[in-house]
């Protein structure tokens, strides 16, 4: 279990620093990734490609960006954090969100491991 928190805090760590490459090292080539909000599916993606264009995409979108673990629970091939989450927008967004706008979010993330690869990540806030 150790083993997959460093995982997942190296993951977390690269997503800070918008470090796409980081973010992929220990991503399986099928990773199945979805982001959930108020219970609505708003994205999600199969295969390592696709993360990898979505998450090129959204270092465009933030000035800063920091995940704060909070808390680690092991379940199966599951790890589930709970986690802060703060960004600045460096964008105008369709939402109505507004360049230099500031995000402050609590939500959990479950990854699927297989072996020593994340082969699911769920972001849920």
């Amino acid at each position: 279990m150790q083993h997959r928190e460093l995982i997942i805090s190296n993951y977390v760590k690269a997503y800070n620093s918008f470090d796409v490459a980081g973010m992929l090292k220990d991503l399986a080539p099928a990773i199945k990734f979805q982001n959930i909000s108020n219970g609505d599916v708003n994205m999600e993606l199969n295969g390592i490609e696709a993360f990898q264009n979505q998450a090129q995409q959204a270092t465009q979108l933030f000035e800063s960006r920091e995940q704060i673990i909070r808390s680690f629970k092991h379940t199966g091939n599951k790890t589930e954090i709970a986690i802060d989450y703060n960004a600045v927008l460096a964008t105008d967004l369709p939402n109505g969100l507004k360049k230099g706008d500031e995000l402050n979010l609590k939500g959990h993330s479950i990854f699927t491991f297989d072996d020593d690869k994340i082969i699911g990540i769920m972001d849920i806030s």
